[in-house]
């Protein structure tokens, strides 16, 4: 149960959405048992598939003043990525470009809710940060083939050149949409809207078939 209250000093609202752990989250694709398919399928083929489940997918939105940015490059460990198109990438936490006022935070999924309420502690000023955790999901797709493969499935362009590990864009995927970042030569991460995660495996599936496809636990 979530508890909303408002700060009488700060005037602001704060919704307090509090884990509960009787509750148990969900994949959008739990139906497909991956497990299984990792265990029993192919295990080497030219595009590899591995879903990062209940992460923690936070939205924030500001016009970061000198100060704000110190704040919040302390609360992330890392400092917002400003350049277009950008992003930065640790074993703790991803944060991705989305506009110039406008970027996804990635960790964790028992971490979002702790990193919200530190957010709604310290950071001052004006801001708005949403929690998206359970509205998405994400896919890593790597391989030899995996370039052609998404090449399928979405115009950009991925050359190398013109788009380098760490860019990010979101734009249409197989007539649905995804963010996607590349995070190595032969890898890339597509965030994807949860009511599309199935339509979305099963492009990925259909895409890869001539490749071999390969699913990761």
């Amino acid at each position: 149960m979530s508890d909303v209250t408002l700060g009488a000093m700060e005037g602001k609202l704060v919704t307090n959405q509090l884990p509960d752990a009787t509750i148990a989250g969900e994949s959008p694709l739990h139906h497909s048992d991956l497990a299984t398919m990792a265990k029993k399928g192919p295990q080497e083929g030219g595009v590899y598939f591995h879903e990062r489940k209940l992460m923690g997918l936070l939205t924030l939105r500001c016009v970061p003043s000198d100060e704000q940015k110190s704040v919040i490059e302390s609360l992330l460990g890392v400092a917002l990525p400003m350049e277009p198109l950008t992003s930065v990438t640790t074993d703790k936490v991803s944060v991705r470009w989305i506009s110039p006022d406008e970027w996804l935070i990635i960790v964790a999924g028992d971490q979002a809710f702790e990193l919200e309420s530190r957010f709604q502690e310290t950071l001052p000023g004006h801001y708005a940060l949403v929690n998206i955790s359970g509205g998405t999901t994400i896919y890593d797709v790597s391989g030899s083939q995996v370039v052609n493969m998404l090449k399928k499935s979405t115009s950009v362009d991925l050359y190398p050149t013109e788009f380098p590990v760490g860019k990010v864009v979101s734009t249409v995927f197989a007539k649905s949409s995804a963010m996607i970042c590349r995070l190595a030569d032969d890898k890339f991460e597509l965030v994807v809207r949860r009511s599309f995660a199935d339509y979305l495996w099963l492009w990925i599936q259909d895409a890869s078939r001539e490749y071999g496809l390969v699913v990761k636990a």
